[in-house]
Parts: C-alpha cells; structure tokens; sequence
C-alpha cells in the first residue's frame, strides 16, 4: 500500500498513533517519515503524530482532549491546569506552566507538543470540572502550590458563601483527601453556625 493511500486517512486536526496508521502502509516507517519531512504530518511524542490544520493565523495546535485521549489510549481522565485555581476568588496569582492529568495508567512527567503534562493515577476524578471540585482540588494540593497557604485559608473562611455547600460536601467527600474533608467539615459548620 502506498504513501498516497496513508495520506487519504490523515484528516487534518487529528492526532494519531503509529498502531491507527499502521493498517494503511505496507512500509509505515519510511511512509511516516516522507510524510512528516513534506509536512503532512508532525511528531509530538515517540509514536503519536498530529495531523496540522491551518488558520489564517498558522497553525492550530492539537486539541489538548485529544492529544491526552491518543497518548494514554483511553477516554478516562480528567485535565487540570493549577492556573484555574486563580480564579476561585481565593487570592490565588501564581501561574504554572503544566497540566495535570488525573487518569487511571500513567505517572510522570511527559512533554507533548511543547507542553509539559504531569500524570497522576487517581482512583476517582469526575468528569468535568466544577468550581466546588476546583476548590477540593486545590486544597487536595495546597502545599505543592507556590502560594501562601494561611492567606489561602484565611480568604477561604471569608468567601466560603460563595460555594454551593451541598455540591461541595459531595466532591468533598467523593474526592477530598483525610485533611481536605475535615477542612471543609469545618467551614461549613462555621457557616451554618452564622446563619
């Protein structure tokens, strides 16, 4: 099977792994090389290629959902950037330049298309992101966060009002660590004590 008949199976914005490729080449390796050397195709990690699209702008970098989905052949996982910790309204400023990823298979560090991704196994993670899961998570890894800690749980007591307690108390208690839940325990008895 030829070059040509790889590229009809390249659809621009996809990412793709060798293994999705390999079924449309007799000689995928020299194919996928002539392919990323005219630029049909670009290598983002050992094995996993993006397919470019364009804008008038240049180009459009792969969908991070997609890019992670290829990687760890799996739809299970949940992205967090410790950027989206800033906007709880909690003080927080700094700013990272990783993303998370909550999945069920890998750990470490890898880099793809130029971004720094940290693995991390976890036994449950949601399926989309709330504010109130964004608040456990926070306090889940407040001491790995370059801010100040006091400062965060002070601001904390002062902006708990602003958090739906019900949905919190369920992410507290399906995703909390030991120390998270008894935190928020405490707040909301603080709060139901003032009302």
């Amino acid at each position: 099977m030829s070059k040509e008949r790889l590229r009809q199976h390249i659809i621009p914005g996809e990412v793709y792994r060798r293994a999705d490729l390999e079924l449309y080449s007799t000689a995928i390796d020299r194919h996928l090389s002539e392919l990323i050397r005219e630029g049909s195709l670009l290598k983002l990690n050992q094995g996993l290629y993006y397919a470019p699209r364009f804008s008038k702008f240049g180009l459009i970098p792969p969908d991070d959902h997609l890019l992670i989905q290829r990687f760890v052949k799996d739809g299970a996982f949940l992205l967090i950037s410790p950027n989206a910790f800033n906007m709880l309204g909690l003080g927080l400023t700094q700013l990272y330049n990783t993303t998370w990823v909550y999945n069920h298979k890998r750990k470490g560090e890898f880099k793809l298309n130029g971004k720094k991704f940290e693995f991390r196994i976890k036994a449950s993670f949601p399926d989309k992101v709330t504010r109130e899961y964004l608040l456990v998570d926070m306090l889940n890894n407040i001491d790995e966060l370059e801010e100040d800690r006091d400062n965060i749980l002070s601001k904390l007591e002062q902006y708990r009002s602003t958090f739906n307690t019900s949905a919190l108390t369920e992410v507290a208690s399906k995703y909390g660590s030991g120390k998270t839940k008894r935190l928020i325990k405490s707040n909301l008895r603080k709060l139901k004590r003032r009302a």
